[in-house]
């Protein structure tokens, strides 16, 4: 047969097969009948009333201490609850919390028989961990465990707790009377510091704000001195470029002036050149072309005239003196038109020298011809042995 227990409950079985007895906190087991037994036992935490009456301090003082407390049989630790199944087995709730409640109450007078009133009156915390330790201590023994332990009040019959306040009320007082004149004490030198200490700050802040505006204040003419001297040259830079353009726009002007009067010039050089060559085709090329007409044409009648004279003089050797009269004439004439002729080479250019020969070349040929208009005939004698007569062209002129 199958039994069931809750977790606030502890089964024990027992008999044929179970040596040593089975410990079940909480859970199921099976159970033979007729030759197993089963039995319960409680696991609820049981809260305890410790009161001790009338119990003498160590200086003699009887006092009432009630103390409350929270024990249970620890179900979790199999040692435990195997001591508690042997010392509670068949034991009612009332009757285990009985049994603690006493084990607590001659622990607790025995720990208060050990202290004054002051010691558990002024320090509970330390009398409450005391009960708890030794009262633990001891119920392990029996399988419960102290969940914990509270002292609940402490009072006497004899008023010596009332007398023992009064006093600790009087000095409260007393304490409360001089610590409110400390405190005005306090409160008025406090003031006085914070007053001071105002007035301190408020000069420091005065202080230090006279500090800030100067501070701002000289900040702020470097910073416009900076800024003017930024401008200044800003302008002075902006100033610097206009003329800097200006003057390049100048020097570009200039340079388009050069290169215009460069090109004027080079105009006028090629004109000057067109016009040198059209002068030399008009009139220097004509004029040397004259000039050249003339001088072979002078040639020409030069040569006629030496052969006219030299046929003249064949013709007329016996005449002597006037041979002679004719060669120095002829002489005469050849050196004089040599002579102006060189000179005029010398003073005058190609075009003069032309229109001087020009100007001049009629009465050189009269003066040539005149020796020639005395002869009747001249006679031309070439080499392939051929005579040709020419008619005096003198005389028809």
């Amino acid at each position: 047969m199958f039994y069931t227990c809750g977790p606030n409950e502890a089964m024990v079985v027992s008999g044929f097969g179970r040596s040593p007895p089975l410990m079940i906190a909480g859970g199921r087991v099976f159970v033979v009948p007729c030759i197993q037994q089963i039995q319960r036992i409680t696991l609820n935490t049981l809260t305890l009333n410790v009161k001790s009456d009338k119990v003498y301090t160590r200086h003699g003082v009887p006092i009432s201490v009630t103390g409350i407390a929270q024990v249970k049989i620890q179900g979790q630790n199999k040692e435990m609850l195997a001591t508690a199944c042997q010392m509670f087995m068949g034991k009612s709730e009332g009757e285990i919390a009985q049994i603690a409640l006493e084990t607590l109450e001659g622990h607790q007078r025995a720990i208060i028989a050990h202290l004054t009133v002051e010691e558990i009156y002024q320090d509970r915390k330390k009398f409450s961990e005391q009960v708890f330790k030794v009262a633990s201590s001891d119920l392990v023994n029996m399988g419960i465990g102290v969940v914990s332990y509270t002292l609940k009040d402490v009072h006497d019959d004899q008023d010596y707790l009332h007398s023992l306040g009064k006093a600790r009320t009087a000095q409260v007082q007393k304490d409360a009377r001089i610590g409110e004149a400390q405190y005005k004490r306090d409160a008025v030198i406090r003031e006085a510091h914070a007053m001071q200490e105002k007035v301190s700050a408020q000069y420091k802040n005065e202080i230090e704000m006279a500090k800030a505006q100067r501070d701002y204040e000289l900040k702020k003419a470097a910073y416009d001195v900076e800024v003017n001297t930024k401008k200044a040259e800003s302008e002075m830079a902006y100033q610097l470029q206009v003329a800097k353009t200006k003057q390049r726009i100048e020097e570009e002007k200039m340079q388009v002036q050069v290169v215009e009067r460069t090109q004027q010039i080079t105009l006028q050089e090629q004109e000057i050149i067109r016009k040198e060559k059209e002068l030399e085709a008009k009139v220097k090329k004509p004029a040397d072309a004259e000039k050249y007409r003339l001088e072979k044409l002078a040639e020409a009648q030069r040569a006629q005239l030496i052969m006219e004279a030299e046929a003249e003089a064949e013709s007329i050797k016996m005449k002597g003196d006037a041979e002679a009269f004719a060669l120095e004439a002829k002489g005469r004439a050849e050196a004089e038109q040599m002579a102006k002729k060189a000179e005029s080479f010398k003073q005058y250019k190609e075009g003069a020298m032309v229109d001087m020969l020009l100007e001049k070349l009629p009465l050189m040929a009269e003066e040539i011809s005149r020796p020639l208009s005395a002869a009747q005939k001249v006679t031309m004698v070439s080499s392939g042995g051929s005579e040709w007569e020419q008619p005096n062209l003198l005389e028809r002129c």
